[in-house]
């Protein structure tokens, strides 16, 4: 019998997912609803797809261990992305402080837009592996409360529904999932659902780089959790084609307008106007775009008893988190290495790889969820939290050592590293990170951005609003 698997999906984390299960199976179909693209586009299933993504040094270590044969920092640079340094390509007004910038090298990261990510993986993906992506809408699931055994799809050329048979369902249908009424209606119930809505709203308008602009650092200038107000931020980061993708963000009572004149109005109200004295000399190339689709969301799969066999959800349709923070992409490219992982050592088809592969993907997940809801909770108008004694703790701690960091290498290092997914939270509690703590940081805090007298001359050349 032939050993077919079936993901839904075929975003980031279905294309990783399905890399994952190719050496393992006869046959891995992706069923995507959405019209896939033919280049780096946007399409309409992805809500965040036209707002500012970062693509950390860990996630991008996944998928490296995932698609064999693929260099895919090469292909990213290749494309058109960009590999910042979090040591010293970028400029960030924390709440405590500016970073400094350090000679000294750290972890990277890569910007691009996300439909060139998209875009990246998904050829290099069906370029060295046996995928097929078929154009159809699950409608359900197929099996029994202990077992799913496929999937029913109404198939995208109009000939109706189909029925095709799995050893291993994986969905990674993102946001939109409806994991839980497919399962409820397999007679499979008590999966807890949290949501943390902060309110936060993105809007994103893409510019040209000015002449001379080229390698001017990723700029930002972070919402403060703690300063019992709504939050704010926003961003410069560099894109493929000489664009600057300019991200802006505002918790509840803070949202940013969707009217160029409002736009750029916000980014100079920001605690510090760098980001507006860069657009302002800047030609933008699109309207702005606003995105609501937000909220940090988790499904604790790995807790139900009873996990039917040949079910996995791995990416969005497990857990979302506020795009601010910059971990999805990674969380899901890390959760597909351990579906990888747990497929190599026992096949597809093992007794208990399901729950298995579900509290494995909880690890990343965990970690990304505590820092987002850590800092959600904090602002004014959130929905479905409320700071707790532990929170509070929480923050204490790491406003001092977002401080420390402010002139401290080894502060600073210690949060690249989680920062980047490359290692977890309990990074920040070694003796070196927790020294630095306590010590405070050993240089004076910077009054100014830390910018070198060429990036300052051409700050002062953009600048059209005399801030």
């Amino acid at each position: 019998m032939s050993r077919r698997a079936v993901v839904i999906g075929a975003g980031l984390a279905g294309m990783l997912a399905a890399a994952a299960l190719c050496s393992a199976v006869d046959e891995v179909i992706v069923l995507e609803r959405d019209e896939l693209p033919d280049g780096p586009e946007h399409r309409r299933g992805l809500p965040q797809g036209r707002h500012a993504h970062l693509l950390m040094a860990g996630g991008l270590a996944a998928m490296d261990d995932l698609v064999p044969g693929v260099d895919m920092r090469e292909h990213l640079l290749a494309a058109g992305a960009h590999e910042i340094s979090l040591s010293s390509g970028m400029v960030a007004l924390t709440s405590e402080g500016w970073f400094r910038r350090w000679r000294r090298e750290g972890p990277r990261m890569f910007t691009c837009s996300r439909a060139l990510l998209d875009w990246v993986v998904r050829e290099a993906v069906l370029a060295r592996t046996g995928v097929t992506v078929r154009k159809g809408h699950v409608r359900e699931l197929t099996g029994s409360p202990g077992r799913v055994t496929g999937v029913r799809f109404a198939a995208g050329d109009g000939s109706g529904e189909e029925d095709l048979a799995a050893v291993l369902v994986v969905d990674a249908s993102g946001r939109g999932s409806r994991v839980l009424p497919w399962l409820g209606a397999l007679g499979v119930t008590g999966v807890r659902e949290r949501t943390v809505d902060s309110g936060l709203v993105n809007a994103t308008r893409v510019y040209r780089v000015p002449e001379g602009a080229e390698r001017f650092p990723l700029t930002i200038v972070q919402a403060d959790p703690y300063a019992s107000r709504p939050g704010r931020s926003g961003m410069v980061l560099p894109i493929e084609g000489d664009r600057w993708m300019v991200s802006l963000a505002g918790t509840r009572g803070g949202e940013p307008p969707a009217d160029p004149e409002g736009f750029l109005r916000y980014t100079l109200d920001l605690p510090n106007p760098i980001v507006g004295r860069l657009i302002s000399g800047a030609e933008p190339l699109t309207d702005v775009h606003v995105s609501r689709s937000t909220s940090n969301v988790r499904r604790y799969a790995e807790k139900v008893r009873g996990w039917p066999e040949g079910f996995v959800v791995l990416g969005d349709a497990l857990a979302t988190f506020n795009p601010a923070y910059g971990q999805g992409m990674s969380v899901a490219a890390l959760g597909a290495r351990v579906l990888a992982h747990e497929v190599r050592r026992g096949g597809p088809g093992t007794p208990g790889l399901a729950r298995r592969v579900q509290r494995g993907v909880a690890r990343s997940v965990d970690a990304a969820w505590a820092t987002a809801v850590s800092q959600d909770v904090m602002y004014p108008g959130t929905r479905g939290g409320r700071p707790g004694a532990a929170d509070h703790l929480v923050a204490a701690y790491t406003r001092r050592l977002t401080k420390a960091a402010t002139g401290s290498y080894p502060a600073a290092a210690a949060l690249w590293e989680v920062t980047s997914m490359r290692t977890g939270p309990a990074r920040l509690l070694r003796p070196d990170a927790l020294l630095a703590t306590l010590g405070g940081p050993p240089l004076p805090p910077s009054a100014e951005p830390p910018l070198t007298a060429g990036e300052r001359e051409v700050l002062r050349a953009l600048d059209r609003v005399g801030s």
